[in-house]
């Protein structure tokens, strides 16, 4: 099914400040807020607008969907990625309900990154590495291999922090919750904290005898072989996202981000999908007219056709001979612009024919 669009779903404009992205999220958050709407349907609506609102009051996340659309979120960040670092609290709070983590544990349940009792399980650090292509690298795609340093598993303990042959206690402070309780009676009346755990630092549990590979961490710092495959079409900034190739992390690898940078080229400056190019003609091509080859960037040729009487400057088009387009099957063009070569240290005869022939044109 189609995805609506996020401003629609609001109730916005696309030039809406941040406040008012708040200001339309907290009215309709009150209207379909699952503590208060049990009617059917309120509860995919209420994850639909908190959708908007992650996407739209993010000014990265906001650029990449005003550019690409619903395409340009689903192909770059996670259900998990999408709701990261929006903070939701001081709008339920103000409310009157409970907090984000609670509501979103029964939506995406403990694999999507909440969780109830323990504390939130988070993914690893996204990665980021910048390569640079050439534009016929950008132009035919390329298949390359990086060398990526992150954080993985343990190989000795596989991740658990404990040494061969023990594993992890249960923490008794908490019971395995990884939070405690602390409850104090005011003048309103008794006032609960939840906290984590002190004793296991919200783990739940507790490791008696370290790993000696990784000294308790369950991780150790490697570097991995990733082959890629660059797509033609790829421009300056264009991003590939490689899932679970980021550092490790409780609740599962982050990212890794490959951000694309294309050289200059000697004879051909790209905009957009098209390219531009620079052909020199002598004075009598220019003339008279002519047929010339022009070289395109894929290794061959095109013809261009030049008419009688081309000025300095002037431009012309050779279709689909400029940059394919990213995913698709399409092509840009490749604009020439001429430029006419006078000659220099002509014979007598040379000039004695151009002055006949400038009398003639007068």
């Amino acid at each position: 099914m189609n995805k609506r669009d996020y401003y629609d779903i609001l109730g916005i404009d696309k030039n809406a400040s941040k406040q008012n992205i708040k200001k339309a999220y907290r009215k309709l958050a009150l209207k379909y807020h699952p503590d208060k709407n049990k009617e059917p349907g309120a509860e995919e609506k209420f994850k639909e607008i908190s959708e908007a609102y992650a996407v739209l009051y993010d000014d990265e996340k906001r650029r990449m969907y005003d550019q690409y659309g619903h395409a340009g979120i689903d192909q770059q960040y996670t259900s998990e990625d999408i709701f990261r670092g929006v903070d939701f609290g001081d709008i339920f709070r103000s409310m009157g309900f409970g907090g984000f983590d609670d509501i979103f544990s029964d939506f995406f349940g403990r694999g999507g990154g909440f969780s109830r009792g323990h504390q939130p399980r988070r993914r690893g650090v996204d990665l980021r590495y910048d390569i640079e292509v050439t534009l016929e690298h950008a132009y035919k795609g390329m298949k390359t291999s990086l060398q990526i340093p992150r954080t993985e598993s343990c190989d000795t303990c596989h991740g658990s922090g404990a040494k061969p042959g023990t594993s992890p206690k249960t923490c008794s402070k908490c019971g395995g919750n990884g939070q405690v309780k602390h409850t104090r009676r005011t003048a309103f009346g008794m006032f609960t904290q939840v906290a984590p755990c002190p004793s296991c630092r919200g783990e739940g549990t507790i490791i008696q005898e370290r790993c000696p590979a990784c000294n308790g961490t369950g991780r150790m710092r490697r570097t991995r072989r990733i082959d890629l495959s660059i797509p033609s079409g790829v421009d300056e900034g264009s991003q590939l996202r490689l899932a679970g190739e980021g550092e490790m992390g409780d609740g599962g690898n982050g990212d890794l981000y490959i951000v694309i940078h294309v050289k200059k080229h000697p004879r051909f400056e790209r905009r957009g999908n098209d390219l531009y190019t620079v052909k020199a003609l002598s004075f009598p091509e220019a003339m008279l007219g002519t047929k010339i080859d022009v070289d395109t960037l894929d290794g061959g040729s095109g013809k261009l056709k030049i008419p009688e009487g081309t000025q300095h400057g002037d431009v012309f088009k050779i279709r689909n001979k400029g940059m394919p387009y990213l995913h698709g099957r399409s092509f840009g063009d490749l604009f020439v612009q001429v430029t006419i070569e006078t000659p220099r240290n002509l014979t007598k005869k040379a000039k004695r024919l151009l002055e006949e022939l400038a009398d003639e044109l007068h």
